[in-house]
Protein backbone atom coordinates (compact mmCIF):
# COMPACT_ATOMS: atom_id res chain seq x y z
CA UNK A 1 0.00 0.00 0.00
CA UNK A 2 1.10 3.87 -0.58
CA UNK A 3 0.37 5.75 1.97
CA UNK A 4 0.42 9.47 2.79
CA UNK A 5 1.47 10.25 6.46
CA UNK A 6 0.75 14.15 7.63
CA UNK A 7 2.30 15.07 10.33
CA UNK A 8 5.11 12.27 10.54
CA UNK A 9 7.91 13.73 12.70
CA UNK A 10 5.35 13.80 15.43
CA UNK A 11 4.98 11.69 18.46
CA UNK A 12 2.24 9.48 17.15
CA UNK A 13 3.30 10.35 13.48
CA UNK A 14 6.76 8.53 13.72
CA UNK A 15 5.57 5.48 15.54
CA UNK A 16 2.84 5.14 12.43
CA UNK A 17 6.08 5.62 10.14
CA UNK A 18 8.20 2.92 11.69
CA UNK A 19 4.52 0.58 11.25
CA UNK A 20 4.06 1.17 8.09
CA UNK A 21 7.53 0.36 6.96
CA UNK A 22 8.25 -2.72 8.52
CA UNK A 23 5.16 -3.79 7.27
CA UNK A 24 6.33 -3.26 3.38
CA UNK A 25 4.24 -0.57 2.82
CA UNK A 26 5.42 2.51 0.62
CA UNK A 27 5.05 5.59 2.81
CA UNK A 28 5.14 9.35 1.52
CA UNK A 29 6.46 11.14 5.05
CA UNK A 30 4.53 14.70 4.85
CA UNK A 31 5.91 17.40 7.62
CA UNK A 32 6.37 21.10 7.43
CA UNK A 33 10.38 20.56 8.66
CA UNK A 34 11.58 17.40 7.08
CA UNK A 35 15.12 17.35 8.93
CA UNK A 36 14.41 14.53 11.16
CA UNK A 37 13.65 12.08 8.16
CA UNK A 38 16.20 9.86 6.22
CA UNK A 39 15.52 10.48 3.32
CA UNK A 40 17.73 7.49 2.10
CA UNK A 41 15.12 4.92 3.59
CA UNK A 42 13.89 1.83 1.33
CA UNK A 43 10.24 2.65 0.47
CA UNK A 44 10.22 6.24 2.33
CA UNK A 45 9.40 9.23 -0.05
CA UNK A 46 9.54 12.57 1.74
CA UNK A 47 7.87 15.60 1.24
CA UNK A 48 7.75 18.92 2.56
CA UNK A 49 4.43 20.68 2.81
CA UNK A 50 2.68 23.07 5.38
CA UNK A 51 -0.61 21.51 7.05
CA UNK A 52 -2.49 24.90 6.59
CA UNK A 53 -1.80 24.93 2.76
CA UNK A 54 -3.94 23.09 0.44
CA UNK A 55 -1.62 24.06 -2.39
CA UNK A 56 1.16 22.77 -0.70
CA UNK A 57 -0.70 19.38 0.62
CA UNK A 58 -2.70 18.14 -2.08
CA UNK A 59 0.13 17.18 -4.84
CA UNK A 60 2.08 15.63 -1.50
CA UNK A 61 -1.10 13.35 -0.78
CA UNK A 62 -1.97 12.93 -4.55
CA UNK A 63 -1.04 9.63 -5.98
CA UNK A 64 -1.41 7.45 -2.59
CA UNK A 65 -3.83 4.48 -1.44
CA UNK A 66 -4.52 6.23 2.05
CA UNK A 67 -3.95 9.40 4.16
CA UNK A 68 -3.39 8.90 7.66
CA UNK A 69 -3.66 12.50 9.54
CA UNK A 70 -1.22 12.34 13.13
CA UNK A 71 -1.75 16.64 12.82
CA UNK A 72 -1.44 17.86 15.91
CA UNK A 73 -1.61 21.93 16.18
CA UNK A 74 0.34 21.65 19.19
CA UNK A 75 -0.97 21.19 22.99
CA UNK A 76 0.88 24.61 23.99
CA UNK A 77 -0.47 26.17 21.25
CA UNK A 78 -2.85 28.94 22.79
CA UNK A 79 -5.01 29.48 19.32
CA UNK A 80 -4.95 25.40 19.46
CA UNK A 81 -8.96 24.67 18.90
CA UNK A 82 -8.71 27.15 15.65
CA UNK A 83 -5.50 26.11 14.50
CA UNK A 84 -6.58 22.15 14.87
CA UNK A 85 -10.00 22.36 12.88
CA UNK A 86 -8.20 24.73 10.06
CA UNK A 87 -5.63 22.03 9.59
CA UNK A 88 -7.72 18.78 9.98
CA UNK A 89 -10.04 20.74 7.12
CA UNK A 90 -7.28 21.32 5.29
CA UNK A 91 -5.96 18.09 5.16
CA UNK A 92 -9.87 16.80 4.31
CA UNK A 93 -10.27 18.93 1.76
CA UNK A 94 -6.80 17.94 -0.02
CA UNK A 95 -7.09 14.60 0.30
CA UNK A 96 -10.43 14.47 -1.60
CA UNK A 97 -8.48 17.27 -4.05
CA UNK A 98 -6.08 14.86 -5.04
CA UNK A 99 -8.08 12.24 -5.68
CA UNK A 100 -7.54 9.65 -2.58
CA UNK A 101 -10.30 7.98 -1.22
CA UNK A 102 -9.29 7.06 2.29
CA UNK A 103 -8.57 9.29 5.48
CA UNK A 104 -7.51 8.18 8.89
CA UNK A 105 -7.40 10.87 11.15
CA UNK A 106 -6.13 10.35 14.56
CA UNK A 107 -8.08 12.79 16.93
CA UNK A 108 -8.69 12.97 20.79
CA UNK A 109 -10.15 10.83 23.25
CA UNK A 110 -12.13 13.45 25.01
CA UNK A 111 -15.30 12.57 22.89
CA UNK A 112 -15.48 9.33 24.07
CA UNK A 113 -18.63 8.36 26.10
CA UNK A 114 -17.63 7.84 29.72
CA UNK A 115 -21.63 7.03 30.09
CA UNK A 116 -24.50 7.42 28.07
CA UNK A 117 -24.82 11.37 26.97
CA UNK A 118 -21.56 11.87 28.96
CA UNK A 119 -18.11 12.33 27.01
CA UNK A 120 -15.00 12.52 28.90
CA UNK A 121 -14.31 16.30 27.38
CA UNK A 122 -17.09 17.59 29.70
CA UNK A 123 -16.75 16.24 32.55
CA UNK A 124 -15.39 18.71 35.53
CA UNK A 125 -12.48 16.76 35.86
CA UNK A 126 -11.38 17.23 32.76
CA UNK A 127 -7.51 18.58 32.94
CA UNK A 128 -7.82 21.93 31.76
CA UNK A 129 -4.64 22.44 29.96
CA UNK A 130 -6.14 19.65 27.17
CA UNK A 131 -9.34 20.71 26.98
CA UNK A 132 -9.49 23.10 24.25
CA UNK A 133 -7.75 20.44 22.07
CA UNK A 134 -9.76 17.86 22.98
CA UNK A 135 -12.91 19.91 22.20
CA UNK A 136 -11.50 20.90 18.63
CA UNK A 137 -11.16 17.09 17.76
CA UNK A 138 -14.54 16.21 19.42
CA UNK A 139 -15.99 19.25 16.97
CA UNK A 140 -14.02 17.87 14.48
CA UNK A 141 -15.23 14.64 14.61
CA UNK A 142 -18.41 15.80 14.27
CA UNK A 143 -17.89 17.57 10.88
CA UNK A 144 -15.96 14.38 9.47
CA UNK A 145 -19.03 12.58 10.31
CA UNK A 146 -21.23 14.36 7.52
CA UNK A 147 -18.19 13.33 4.78
CA UNK A 148 -19.51 11.62 1.99
CA UNK A 149 -17.04 11.71 -0.22
CA UNK A 150 -14.28 9.94 1.54
CA UNK A 151 -14.01 6.53 3.30
CA UNK A 152 -13.23 7.69 6.49
CA UNK A 153 -11.84 6.52 9.97
CA UNK A 154 -11.61 9.06 13.47
CA UNK A 155 -9.36 7.02 16.04
CA UNK A 156 -9.80 8.31 19.12
CA UNK A 157 -6.44 6.86 21.42
CA UNK A 158 -7.04 5.35 25.05
CA UNK A 159 -6.98 8.11 27.85
CA UNK A 160 -3.53 7.01 28.46
CA UNK A 161 -1.84 7.62 25.71
CA UNK A 162 2.23 7.18 26.03
CA UNK A 163 5.79 5.54 24.87
CA UNK A 164 6.22 1.50 25.43
CA UNK A 165 6.54 -1.19 23.64
CA UNK A 166 4.91 -2.84 20.72
CA UNK A 167 2.79 -6.01 22.08
CA UNK A 168 0.35 -5.95 19.24
CA UNK A 169 -2.50 -7.14 22.10
CA UNK A 170 -4.84 -5.07 22.88
CA UNK A 171 -8.87 -4.69 22.46
CA UNK A 172 -10.80 -2.07 20.11
CA UNK A 173 -14.11 -0.36 20.77
CA UNK A 174 -16.23 2.20 19.10
CA UNK A 175 -17.70 5.16 21.20
CA UNK A 176 -16.86 4.46 24.85
CA UNK A 177 -13.22 4.24 26.17
CA UNK A 178 -11.55 0.49 26.50
CA UNK A 179 -10.80 -0.04 30.62
CA UNK A 180 -8.72 -2.78 31.37
CA UNK A 181 -9.57 -4.50 34.66
CA UNK A 182 -8.02 -2.16 37.03
CA UNK A 183 -10.16 0.60 35.09
CA UNK A 184 -7.86 2.18 33.09
CA UNK A 185 -7.96 2.95 29.55
CA UNK A 186 -3.86 3.14 28.60
CA UNK A 187 -2.13 1.97 24.94
CA UNK A 188 1.30 2.37 23.79
CA UNK A 189 1.82 5.02 21.23
CA UNK A 190 3.44 1.57 19.31
CA UNK A 191 0.50 -0.40 19.83
CA UNK A 192 -1.49 2.33 18.42
CA UNK A 193 0.55 2.61 15.49
CA UNK A 194 -0.38 -1.20 15.11
CA UNK A 195 -4.17 -0.57 15.17
CA UNK A 196 -3.49 2.61 12.75
CA UNK A 197 -1.83 0.02 10.02
CA UNK A 198 -4.34 -2.53 10.99
CA UNK A 199 -7.23 -0.78 9.87
CA UNK A 200 -5.32 0.84 6.70
CA UNK A 201 -5.23 -3.00 5.73
CA UNK A 202 -8.35 -3.88 6.41
CA UNK A 203 -10.82 -1.32 7.02
CA UNK A 204 -13.03 -2.57 9.50
CA UNK A 205 -14.40 1.13 10.55
CA UNK A 206 -15.02 2.73 7.49
CA UNK A 207 -17.39 6.20 7.93
CA UNK A 208 -16.94 5.21 12.04
CA UNK A 209 -15.03 6.09 15.02
CA UNK A 210 -12.87 3.29 16.49
CA UNK A 211 -10.64 3.59 20.02
CA UNK A 212 -8.12 0.99 21.70
CA UNK A 213 -6.97 -0.10 25.31
CA UNK A 214 -5.68 -3.00 26.69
Amino acid sequence: MKIALIGATGFVGTAVLNEALSRGHQVTAIARNTSKLAADTPDLVVKEADAYNITELTPAIAGNDAAVSAFNSGWTNPNIYDDFIKGSETIQQATKLAGVKRLLVVGGAGSLEIKPGEQLVDRPSFPAEWKNGALAARDYLNTLRTETDLDWTFLSPAIHLHPGERTGKFRLGTDSPVFDDKGQADISVEDMAVAIVDELEQGQFIKRRFTLGY
